[in-house]
């Protein structure tokens, strides 16, 4: 068919090219020109009504189909099985069709708040864009499906919505989610201290009671236990019994607590949990003894739960108890000289920005080098001002020549088989040179802070104790084990017991025992006190920020005390630090935390606890970590001001949740 809809401009050409035909016939005979004349008007005529008549019939066509069309989008839309909502910014419905009457029960009227009809509807955050999500409303589950509608740049901005009732597919989704298997180790971490000294009659006597209060959580979870050896339960759950038991916080904790053994020891438990996904069952044990390895490095009494792919933590409020048998530590000891003997280099590392704890470990362990005759370096980050003293004094010294190198002196490593040992951390992205842990396969971690989820992958040997005071009381104790005829210099030792009196703040935190022993054969090796102290002083500068980070601090209810240190300031870790320690010998205070910035919109956060809060669990909520008592953490991008409030509300929380299950466990809950 023509453009424009018409055949008579066709017509009118041809019409012309027999008119001139017939003019030409004119010339040789006028009879039959005139016969041909009349036969093209009649022919004109009748072209010229054939194409009106067409033009009206295809125009009350083109009129039926419009109206037609109309009237079947008006059905579409009034029949969708969605309903259909057009509303401006601030949630005000201004059009729907007659399917939100069928979902809500009534027709709303226009101008509507539609928060009043759902209040679980999302405008505000999603607003502008395109996408989907599902809400719940009284027993019924909806989808919506939002977009914007095109308008002119000067008219109200509005959004459509489309709401569909989806109850039954995501009642049958969360029926498959809850019915997911759930695989559970439970294990009595510290088994051998409290059934140590007790007779026969009373080892079953507490084995019993930790049975029943097992069974009793399981009767009430349906799940399924079975213990497989005299420490150690595996159990068979549901999600949704998952679920319920992470609500309580894992309460079964506390009530395991309150049994206590005939030498007073109170028993804790540690479990690890893995949720079916995609994985085979052998992955999944494997899931759940990672999970129970994590909650035992933590210091056990906790619950390490791997859910949708991240690592979740309940309990872990009970001190790590200190082991009185050395075994492991004469066992981790002989290992650790055999790895060394069979490498050709040893590189000691410990965390960025050093203290006196990881100096003093990486001195230790290149003492063990030095006495096999095996080269060694002890590589420091670019950070390190608060062991800028016990450097100087190495100075000079012959047998300490060329042993301290930069991360960025290790470009080229001639070495056919090194061996790195890591110290005083175990997280990757904290390290001196994170790079050395590729180019490095065989790797020892030595740490004493509570383990992390964030892990060195494929260790060759791991020693954490998170019960030990520090990794210098570590060390110590596995020089003890190392070699007979191992004797430390006077340098040796003061490092060593540098790092035992800042972890300890001078012997008065998570000390024990094995701390002092470590201690005394430290200073019958010739560790000098005056030197340490002499280690310790801090100039006028440092002690007038000291004193104004002190005046800043505000105390809150429950025994947290925080301040914090708005202007970049040389050695603020250090005062941070020294200020949280200061901080927490203030009258009732139980948790001190101190923030302060860092060059490059870094800021960091010290926390201290007296030894009855859990301090890294909250420095874990800002990416952080450490030792129950001592822990930190640095974000990246944040404002002073607003982590200061966060770390405020996170500590009041955990305050509260902890003093109440404290008054539960003292009301024999």
């Amino acid at each position: 068919m023509p453009r424009n809809l018409s055949a008579w401009i066709d017509l009118t050409i041809h019409l012309i090219i027999m008119l001139v035909l017939v003019m030409v016939l004119s010339c040789y005979n006028e009879y039959i020109a005139a016969i041909a004349g009349v036969i093209w008007l009649a022919l004109a005529s009748f072209a010229r009504e054939r194409c009106t008549d067409r033009a009206k019939r295809f125009e009350r066509y083109c009129r039926n189909v419009v109206e037609n069309i109309s009237e079947m989008v008006n059905y579409a839309v009034e029949e969708l099985p969605q309903a259909v909502i057009i509303i401006t910014e601030d949630g005000r419905i201004q059009w729907t069709n007659s399917r939100l009457a069928g979902y809500v029960g009534s027709e709303p009227e226009l101008d509507t708040d539609i928060a009043d009809i759902w209040p679980g509807i999302i405008i505000g955050p999603v607003w502008g864009q395109e996408g989907e999500y599902v809400f719940a409303h009284e027993d019924k589950y909806y989808q919506v499906r939002y977009r914007p509608v095109k308008m002119a740049p000067h008219q109200q901005q509005l959004m459509a919505l489309y709401v569909q009732d989806v109850t039954q597919h995501e009642t049958l989704r969360l029926t498959y989610k809850e019915s997911r298997t759930v695989l559970l180790y439970i294990q009595i971490d510290n088994y051998d201290e409290v059934m140590q000294g007790q007779s026969e009659a009373e080892r079953t006597s507490l084995l019993l009671a930790v049975n029943q209060i097992l069974d009793k959580w399981m009767k009430n979870l349906g799940g399924f236990m079975r213990r497989v050896s005299d420490d150690l339960y595996v159990v068979v759950l549901t999600r949704e019994a998952l679920e319920k038991a992470m609500s309580e916080r894992f309460d079964v904790l506390d009530k395991a607590r309150q049994l206590q053994s005939t030498n007073r020891l109170p028993v804790t438990l540690s479990m690890g949990v893995a949720v079916a996904d995609n994985q085979s069952m052998a992955e999944m044990g494997a899931q759940a003894q990672a999970c129970l390895d994590l909650a035992l490095g933590r210091g056990g009494d906790q619950v390490a739960v791997l859910i949708d792919g991240k690592t979740q933590f309940f309990g872990g409020r009970a001190k790590a108890v200190e082991k009185h048998t050395r075994v492991k530590a004469r066992v981790v000891a002989h290992a650790v000289r055999e790895i060394m003997e069979g490498a050709d280099e040893v590189y000691v590392m410990g965390h960025h920005n050093e203290d006196f704890d990881c100096f003093g470990a990486a001195m230790g362990v290149a003492k063990m080098a030095r006495v096999l005759e095996k080269p060694v370096h002890i590589v420091l980050s670019d950070m390190n001002e608060g062991i800028d003293k016990f450097t100087d004094l190495l100075q000079g010294k012959e047998e300490y020549e060329d042993i301290f190198v930069r991360a960025e002196d290790l470009t080229t490593m001639t070495a056919l088989n090194p061996v790195l040992i890591v110290v005083d951390t175990h997280i990757p992205h904290l390290v001196a040179d994170p790079t050395l842990l590729e180019r490095i396969p065989q790797v020892v971690v030595i740490d004493h802070h509570r383990r992390s989820e964030h892990f060195i992958k494929n260790p060759l040997l791991v020693y954490i104790e998170p019960a030990s005071s520090s990794t210098s009381e570590l060390v110590t104790e596995l020089l003890a084990y190392f070699s007979d005829d191992l004797m430390l210099s006077r340098l040796d030792a003061t490092a060593l017991y540098s790092g035992i009196v800042v972890d300890t703040k001078n012997f008065a935190v998570q000390t024990g025992v094995r701390t002092f022993d470590a201690a005394a054969y430290l200073r019958r090796s010739g560790a000098d006190p005056v030197m340490v102290r002499h280690l310790f002083r801090s100039d006028y500068d440092t002690t007038v920020a000291l004193a104004k980070t002190k005046a800043r601090s505000e105390l809150y209810g429950g025994g947290l005390i925080v301040s914090y240190i708005p202007e970049t300031i040389p050695n603020v870790q250090v005062i941070a630090a020294q200020a949280a320690d200061s901080l927490l010998r203030i009258e009732n205070v139980r948790m001190s935390i101190v923030i302060f910035q860092l060059p490059n919109k870094v800021v960091g956060l010290s926390a201290r606890s007296t030894g009855d809060m859990n301090v890294q669990v909250i420095m874990e909520a800002f990416g952080g970590g450490g030792h129950q008592n001592v822990a930190g953490a640095q974000v990246e991008n944040g404002d002073l001001q607003a982590i200061k409030a966060k770390a405020i509300e996170i500590s009041k929380k955990y305050i509260e949740e902890n003093d109440q299950d404290e008054s539960n466990t003292s009301a024999g809950r």
